[in-house]
């Protein structure tokens, strides 16, 4: 299973960005997805995660301005991201989780930067 990152870039504060995470399989079975980020300096943290059933969550810290969703159709995972904040600035993540004969195996995007400048 490979994970394709793409859509950051540097943007203004208030501006936006959407990423998209490309899968290499069928999402459709996917127990979750999600999105993380790391900044400089900073842990690895959650962004927004989404189910196999539709179900999402999001950090305190974007809730209302990032929406995240799945295309089953196209295997495409999207992170929309507005009102965007200096803090936000990071290299931003995709991740799967697929069920395996006994537990399950999660597979990570290389990664995208988003810059956002004040």
């Amino acid at each position: 299973v490979q994970l394709q990152a793409s859509g950051g870039g540097l943007v203004q504060a208030g501006g936006s960005l959407r990423l998209s995470c490309a899968v290499s399989v069928s999402i459709v079975n996917a127990n979750a997805m999600g999105w993380y980020r790391q900044a400089p300096g900073n842990q690895h943290e959650l962004v927004a995660t989404i189910t196999r059933g539709g179900m999402t969550n999001y950090a305190d810290s974007v809730k209302g301005r990032v929406t995240i969703s799945r295309d089953n159709a196209k295997n495409i995972l999207y992170l929309q991201m507005n009102s965007l904040k200096p803090e936000d600035t990071a290299v931003y993540y995709c991740n799967s989780i697929y069920p395996t004969a006994w537990s399950t195996r999660q597979y990570w995007g290389q990664g995208t930067l988003v810059t956002v400048s004040s």
